[in-house]
């Protein structure tokens, strides 16, 4: 829906009698759920909802108590009986802000006072930062009120949380300033099925059940800078999972193939799903100070192979972001491409005879640097290898240089035939970490710059 048009408070509460906890997508849904609203109403219903940002609507629902499912017992029962009203009410509190004004106040924030309606709780903006702030508050507010021993507090911020994984996984928010898809409808035009409605609600409506059955939730952090992190970075992979989904779903709708679009649709759900799950579990397991202790182990290392840097924006590069050296294009996560047309597992010179493959790292070229946001006061050591793509990278000579909140932390010169230079640097107090790759003589094509394994730790 147009995120720029919302209806004035008072036409909102008069539609509160019909709509404080359901939306209507179909003349199906509709039918089951006004039985005695007659077919003109019913068809009129969806002309006068709130024109905001709101994504998913009805399978929020499910989403949620897919994700909630998948809880240990221990934690079903802390939550009590909201456990219930979490996946059947409180995950929608963020759409309903001015039909159930005693539950907006959990989905605000006093960093925006006076918006009742918090845009950046539906819609992932440019800045990882302002999103990560966003699950951090939320993180916190839920934690401090479960060790408050307010549950009912917790519950709702945690609905609001679920809320806003959910809509940033959503299929119908994966185009950055464009949810009617009106770009993209000049790339693919419409058929005849789809001539003259908006994309926006037919690619997120639908009525299905999501199960994620069996899967294991991870816990994200045992604290929550940590977790909000952590939890940043796995909705970046939502959100490219969604991605994934967009076109073929649209395809689905041009071509009226309701089973090929559902298909798609619980592909994106379903990640959705999972991290929600990760996110509750954490959540939980933090306010209990409660903790598995191989879970805890496990984050003890965080590897940034295929974390995305500040300077790709909506998780993509720019243009400006291009290097020229040594191909024209953009940094690769596990891989090397050569010459920007095949990609190549990453290989590097370990000893003076000996060469490794490895599974993480960052294929790289010339002069463009890359950025990561750390959390505040986790991590002590970044340690990782640096150096040039075995054979491809034979003839290269390249500067490595790691920086940590703008002063240097290391540096060194590699040739193509050296081993890797293996960097161990403080990052206790470093807030944004940079790796940056400058051409230093010899063959700018042969450049085939890699971090391999860059991995924080505790």
């Amino acid at each position: 829906m147009n995120p720029q048009a919302p209806l004035h408070p008072e036409t909102r509460d008069d539609l509160r009698q019909e709509t404080t906890h359901t939306r209507v997508y179909s003349l199906s849904m509709t039918t089951r759920l006004l039985p005695r609203i007659t077919l003109i109403t019913a068809l009129l219903i969806p002309a006068l909802m709130p024109h905001e940002a709101q994504a998913w609507g009805q399978p929020h629902l499910a989403i949620t108590k897919a994700a909630l499912d998948t809880l240990p017992s221990w934690q079903k029962d802390l939550l009590g009986p909201e456990f219930k009203d979490l996946s059947a009410k409180h995950c929608l509190i963020p759409d309903n802000v001015y039909t159930d004004k005693e539950n907006a106040k959990y989905a605000a924030m006093e960093s925006s006072p006076g918006e009742v309606y918090l845009q950046k709780l539906h819609l992932p903006q440019a800045e990882q930062t302002v999103n990560r702030e966003s699950l951090r508050y939320f993180m916190e507010k839920a934690v401090t009120s479960f060790k408050a021993g307010k549950v009912n507090e917790a519950a709702r911020y945690m609905g609001t949380i679920c809320h806003v994984l959910e809509d940033f996984g959503s299929p119908s928010h994966t185009i950055p300033g464009d949810n009617q898809f009106t770009l993209l409808q000049q790339f693919m035009p419409s058929t005849t099925v789809m001539e003259g409605k908006l994309l926006h609600g037919p690619i997120e409506n639908g009525d299905f059940t999501v199960s994620i059955e069996g899967y294991q939730p991870r816990l994200l952090g045992t604290s929550i800078e940590e977790a909000s992190w952590r939890l940043l970075h796995r909705v970046h992979e939502g959100i490219i999972n969604a991605r994934s989904t967009t076109l073929p779903i649209i395809q689905a709708l041009y071509a009226g193939d309701d089973q090929a679009k559902l298909t798609q649709q619980l592909k994106a759900a379903t990640k959705d799903a999972q991290i929600v799950a990760d996110a509750m579990h954490t959540i939980l397991c933090l306010g209990a100070d409660k903790f598995d202790a191989e879970a805890r182990k496990a984050c003890d290392r965080a590897s940034i192979s295929t974390f995305w840097p500040i300077e790709a924006v909506h998780l993509y590069y720019p243009q400006s972001h291009f290097f020229s050296s040594p191909y024209w294009g953009h940094a690769c996560s596990d891989a090397v491409m050569e010459g920007g047309a095949k990609k190549l597992p990453i290989k590097l010179r370990v000893a003076d005879a000996e060469e490794k493959t490895f599974t993480e790292g960052i294929g790289t070229g010339m002069g463009k640097a890359l950025t990561f946001h750390l959390p505040k006061s986790v991590y002590k050591r970044f340690i990782v290898l640096a150096g040039l793509q075995s054979g491809i990278g034979a003839k290269g000579r390249v500067e490595f240089t790691l920086l940590g909140d703008g002063k240097p932390l290391g540096s060194a010169i590699v040739n193509g035939g050296d081993p890797a230079h293996a960097f161990e640097c403080d990052v206790s107090t470093v807030s944004l970490l940079q790796l940056n790759a400058v051409n230093r003589g010899l063959d700018p094509k042969s450049n085939y710059a890699v971090w391999a394994e860059p991995v924080l730790r505790k």
